[in-house]
């Protein structure tokens, strides 16, 4: 089984880079909502015992209230805001981070990973229209962009396992998930 590419180019390994950092800031998203690692959730109490701090998934807290209800403005800032704290919306969000996450760090399922992280971005940014730093573009634009190209280019290739993916059965089978 060939899983890594013997001398990819530069550019290759650069695509392979950004996959994987990509791929990284959606898991970390997706740990530090479910247990409260203590950045953008909260900071867990210290102790062994208390590992978890109240807003984390595991503790009963919801990974999408903090962001819909006081990251929200813009025109669609009400629609979003209706959403924060729904288990449905909660359970999305989080599967989402982590199918992308596992995705783009493994190189796997790079349309569908790409597409999803894309679509999630686009969502993030129209929540929080207009962008603070910039009225027009901001990080998730960017972001998407990124994982857009990201699935159309092999990036799962090289450092990853897409070459492996792309030769398995269910992935012959169903092409929207190479």
């Amino acid at each position: 089984m060939k899983l890594f590419q013997k001398s990819p180019k530069p550019a290759a390994k650069l695509m392979a880079l950004l996959r994987i950092s990509l791929g990284w800031i959606f898991l970390w998203a997706f740990f530090d909502k479910l247990l409260g690692l203590g950045f953008a959730t909260c900071r867990a109490e210290s102790g062994i015992a208390e590992i978890l701090c109240q807003n984390a998934w595991l503790s009963g807290g919801s990974p999408t209230t903090g962001f819909l209800t006081h990251g929200t403005q813009g025109p669609f800032a009400a629609m979003f805001q209706a959403m924060a704290g729904n288990p449905i919306v909660d359970w999305l969000f989080m599967l989402g981070l982590l199918g992308i996450g596992v995705s783009l760090v493994f190189g796997m399922a790079m349309k569908l990973g790409g597409w999803s992280a894309a679509l999630m971005m686009v969502l993030m940014y129209l929540a929080a229209l207009s962008p603070e730093n910039n009225p027009i573009i901001d990080d998730h634009i960017v972001y998407a962009f990124a994982a857009l190209a990201l699935a159309y280019n092999d990036a799962g290739k090289t450092f990853g396992l897409g070459e492996w993916w792309s030769k398995t059965a269910i992935v012959k089978k169903n092409k929207w998930l190479a």
